[in-house]
């Protein structure tokens, strides 16, 4: 089977076209992003035909569990999709400087601009869509009448976080520290936060401390994967935090681990995204090792 890995940012996915395919696609994103026994990568991305959308996006993460959504998983499948002729629009929008794609995801259709350089995808903006802060939508067991959810106290190993939790079509916790975020014990408290009884289908906990109006710099562990270099929906996620709690621009720059990613929110539409995205190589797994 081939496959390409890419990486939006550090946040790295193995590609493969599944148009025709059929796999226990949770076992072979277990095997293949095993970073000791596999290629290695937070995620299997797999690209299926759509009928609401150009083509269908399926995500498997290094533990089996299949997410919703990942806004740089959506970068890295635009990049892959386009540049492999996938998308049925080659001919129509070769020469364009940027070349639109919709995305269906388990979350709803995503719709992402690739600026190309030449042949090749330099670039990728996606529309995150609206934020989503109803209970049910996060999802999250708490009991609240206040609408959205941006002081909720949770005590893990007698630390005290205070929560903003939303959903960008996947359950998001964001805690802002006034301490840089390279001094929290992330690997201790992530996994806990994240299976916490109050997230019924886990979460993704994002740690951000305020440098600017425009400027905030981020840890995020990653549900089904563990802290990862970048985070796309979690980005988005804090960007939308910060500003209900009036701490940042309509614009910001979100510094992760694996670089930046700039984010875009009106308060009212949807969320943009934007940030590089590369190839690193290409690949065949061989059958049996599933």
């Amino acid at each position: 089977m081939k496959f390409s890995k890419l990486q939006a940012t550090g946040n790295d996915f193995i590609l493969v076209d599944a148009r025709t395919a059929e796999a226990e696609w949770s076992e072979l994103a277990r095997a293949m992003c095993d970073r000791h026994f596999g290629a290695g990568a937070d995620g299997l991305t797999l690209v299926q035909n759509s009928t609401i959308a150009d083509l269908k996006m399926r995500l498997f993460n290094s533990d089996g569990s299949e997410a919703e959504v990942s806004g740089n998983g959506l970068r890295c499948f635009a990049k892959y999709a386009i540049e492999k002729g996938l998308t049925g629009k080659r001919s129509s929008q070769a020469g364009q400087r940027a070349r639109s794609l919709s995305i269906e995801t388990l979350s709803g259709v995503r719709r992402v601009k690739a600026h190309m350089s030449g042949n090749k995808v330099t670039r990728a903006d996606v529309n995150m869509g609206l934020p989503r802060f109803q209970l049910e939508q996060i999802p999250v067991k708490v009991g609240s009448d206040i609408i959205p959810i941006l002081d909720y106290s949770l005590v893990i190993d007698g630390k005290k976080l205070i929560l903003s939790l939303l959903s960008m079509g996947n359950p998001h916790a964001v805690s802002f520290l006034s301490e840089p975020v390279a001094d929290f014990p992330l690997a201790d408290i992530g996994p806990k936060v994240e299976r916490h009884p109050v997230f019924p289908q886990r979460t993704n906990f994002e740690v951000a401390r305020v440098l600017s109006r425009g400027k905030v710099e981020a840890r995020v562990w990653e549900r089904g994967v563990g802290e990862t270099l970048a985070c796309g929906s979690g980005a988005s996620a804090i960007a939308v935090a910060a500003q209900l709690l009036d701490y940042v621009d309509e614009q910001v720059d979100i510094i992760l681990a694996g670089g930046t990613l700039t984010v875009s929110w009106d308060r009212v539409g949807n969320v943009l995204l934007a940030g590089p995205v590369e190839e690193i190589f290409t690949g065949e797994w061989l059958e049996g090792k599933s």
